[in-house]
């Protein structure tokens, strides 16, 4: 795949990469901690996905500043 496909298919690679974490924190144990660090890995492996979907969809510069500050 060259550079400028992989530009364009971020969205895609970002729900590639929160399905893999997903897998990773579905095979720890099912211990107090790791249930803990299961959700910890869920959270953040899978948030940057719908993110970068939202900064995307921003029209103009400063609505993209508007819509990030309300995504965390």
């Amino acid at each position: 795949m060259s550079k400028k496909n992989k530009k364009f298919d971020l969205e895609e690679r970002l729900i590639d990469f929160a399905v893999r974490i997903i897998k990773i924190a579905e095979s720890l144990p099912k211990t107090r901690i790791g249930n803990h660090i299961a959700g910890q890995l869920v959270r953040c492996g899978t948030s940057p996905a719908p993110n970068y979907g939202e900064a995307q969809s921003a029209e103009s510069l400063p609505a993209f500043y508007t819509q990030d500050e309300g995504v965390s």
